[in-house]
């Protein structure tokens, strides 16, 4: 059997327990907890996925994360992400959710933020290449080359919370 998730509707309520395999292949609605983690300096982590990645291989993405497990917290799932993906362990902090239709499937964000001042050491399965850029440069970068479309969402709703 593959990794279980919960089907959710339009309201992020949840239907039922499905494999997300299933999910993905029959467009239904699941979880996905995400982190856009940030440096002392307040730089972001930009990250380009491995090249074997099951979903957008070689794309870049400023979001950690992945499918959140039956009965767990977007919080909770966003932390262990973190420690997968990146080795590191530090306290996420929930920011936003939003249903990104734009993708493999529809899936719900919920978005975090981590600061992270320990060294990463990247999954290289996940991960291919990482480094953290000034917000400035970011914005310039995101729509040039390949970026994950729902990472890119996140981040534009993520920056545009922080200049209000």
């Amino acid at each position: 059997m593959g990794e279980l998730v919960e089907r959710v509707d339009e309201q992020d309520r949840v239907l039922g327990v499905v494999e997300r395999a299933e999910a993905v292949r029959r467009r239904w609605m699941h979880r996905i907890a995400t982190t856009i983690c940030r440096d002392p300096t307040g730089w972001i982590l930009v990250l380009r996925r491995a090249e074997g990645h099951v979903r957008f291989p070689c794309h870049y993405d400023v979001m950690v994360g992945g499918a959140v497990g039956v009965g767990e917290s977007y919080e909770d799932a966003a932390a262990r992400e973190l420690v997968e993906e990146l080795s590191v362990g530090v306290p996420v902090r929930f920011l936003f959710k939003f249903l990104c239709q734009d993708g493999i499937s529809p899936v719900w964000f919920g978005v975090h933020e981590a600061l992270v001042a320990e060294p990463l050491v990247p999954d290289p399965s996940e991960i291919a290449w990482h480094s953290w850029l000034a917000e400035p440069d970011l914005r310039r970068v995101v729509d040039r080359g390949p970026f994950v479309p729902g990472g890119r969402e996140a981040l534009r709703r993520y920056l545009d919370r922080s200049a209000q």
